[in-house]
């Protein structure tokens, strides 16, 4: 008896499937992808794919690149916020979104980010916070929190020699003008973190002023974390020291 091969042929997937389908490059554990999870979800509801520009920071940033169909600009490492706000200067009718970690932002970066804020330039920054340099190691950032052990704080952050955490939407907030937007989201409360992600890009489509949002991640590479001590430590022991909730806003908070 002879067999047959039969011909399977693939369904055609939508043209708008074309990018959305590919994985993720960053880490198994990582938050990166939430965070750009709920920054798309905002993207496809406000209807701005066509008119956003996405700049991405040196880092784990990196590696997204390519995540969104939108023109999309790799910057120097702590430069993406002046870049987006040139970008936003030339064509004010663009939507553009500065995408960086903690270390792009409040270490080299952090005099753009300040300046930027006092400015009131209408762009809109996210800010990831996990606590280290997670691309070069694990060392200590601006935001490891105290005696959190890093590779370059063994025995854990000693804020007698190094300080304490930059609370940079509390900085920012300070700073910044009447329209500004500030806030700070965690991966461990999706919604609420893209509730905020689309406040600050509305905030900028309506010419307010400056938006700011700091999203709370995590980082199991570096941490040297299981699946349950990662999720506890970015649910339950990040939050003590940074709160979450709005900072600035026109209109009622919600905490």
């Amino acid at each position: 008896m002879q067999v047959t091969e039969k011909l399977i042929v693939e369904p055609k997937m939508p043209k708008s499937w074309n990018r959305a389908s590919k994985p993720h490059k960053f880490c198994p554990g990582c938050g990166h992808g939430l965070v750009l999870k709920a920054l798309g979800e905002a993207i496809d509801e406000l209807g701005i794919q066509d008119r956003v520009v996405f700049g991405c920071d040196i880092g784990c940033s990196l590696l997204s690149w390519d995540f969104f169909n939108v023109d999309t600009v790799q910057t120097h490492h702590g430069r993406t916020t002046p870049v987006m706000v040139g970008i936003k200067r030339a064509n004010p009718e663009l939507i553009t979104i500065a995408y960086m970690g903690d270390g792009g932002g409040y270490a080299i970066g952090s005099q753009h980010l300040v300046n930027a804020a006092n400015r009131n330039d209408l762009i809109t920054v996210i800010l990831v916070n996990n606590t280290v340099y997670a691309m070069t190691g694990g060392q200590m950032a601006p935001t490891t929190m105290p005696d959190q052990k890093t590779e370059t704080t063994p025995y854990g952050r000693d804020i007698k020699d190094a300080g304490y955490p930059m609370l940079g939407p509390e900085m920012v907030a300070a700073i910044s003008h009447e329209g500004a937007y500030v806030a700070r989201g965690t991966i461990a409360r999706f919604r609420q973190l893209k509730k905020y992600i689309m406040k600050a890009l509305v905030n900028q489509m309506t010419g307010r002023g400056f938006s700011f949002v700091e999203a709370l991640s995590t980082c199991p590479t570096n941490w040297r974390t299981n699946a349950e001590k990662t999720w506890d430590f970015v649910e339950n022991v990040m939050p003590r020291y940074f709160p979450t909730g709005e900072f600035r806003v026109t209109g009622g908070r919600e905490e």
